[in-house]
């Protein structure tokens, strides 16, 4: 079950200037190629005694200040990360023999960035996502069924106002590792890496495979 790797290469000359920079070409390119779901990205967290947890969600945006995903705060990835702030993320781009990975500190994006996030989701995400409360035993589906049900009734018709234990997360990098995959194993890793004994200034390493 091994595939090598031989659809590209990645060199420091090729690089961009900048992790934001390089993550916009790849970003496009992954989407171009329609790679299914391409903002699909591992978030890893881990909770006050150092045990990990891993699960997919979905990227919601991104910029120089970090990357954006949306959820519950009551969750098991919020608790979490409301006793240990940090988490690792991996986009998983297999069809390009791809992956970046990013770590750093996680902080939220405020009620206004938060509803940015809500309002366009459609109504029957907004109805789920209000009915559930994430991470919890439930008996049944039936029971979530009927809970988004009465929360139907109970909403007037258009966008459902956003909990206020849901909302947006960042992860603001500390390292971003662009890994592409080379033949017989010899990768191409290359991670920016924040200095912060230069200001918060990023220096630029290649990584063993």
């Amino acid at each position: 079950m091994r595939n090598d790797y031989t659809l590209g290469q990645l060199s420091e000359a090729d690089l961009a200037p900048t992790w934001v920079e390089q993550f916009d070409r790849w970003f496009a390119e992954v989407v171009a190629a329609e790679v299914p779901e391409p903002n699909a990205v591992v978030v890893a967290t881990a909770d006050a005694d150092g045990a990990p947890d891993a699960r997919i969600v979905l990227m919601k945006g991104y910029d120089a200040d970090g990357i954006v995903f949306g959820t519950s705060y009551a969750s098991t990835k919020g608790a979490q990360l409301a006793v240990n702030p940090r988490a690792a993320l991996v986009f998983p781009w297999h069809p390009l023999q791809r992956q970046v990975r990013v770590a750093g500190r996680v902080e939220r994006i405020g009620s206004t960035a938060s509803d940015l996030l809500w309002d366009p989701r459609p109504r029957g995400a907004q109805l789920a996502a209000a009915a559930s409360i994430q991470s919890t035993v439930v008996e049944s589906r039936d029971e979530l069924l009927e809970r988004v049900r009465r929360l139907d009734e109970q909403t007037p018709e258009g966008p459902v106002p956003r909990p206020a234990a849901w909302g947006g997360y960042r992860v603001v990098p500390e390292r971003v590792e662009f890994w592409q995959g080379g033949a017989d194993r010899l990768h191409d890793r290359i991670r920016f890496v924040r200095d912060e004994a230069e200001g918060g200034g990023w220096i630029v390493q290649r990584l063993a495979p």
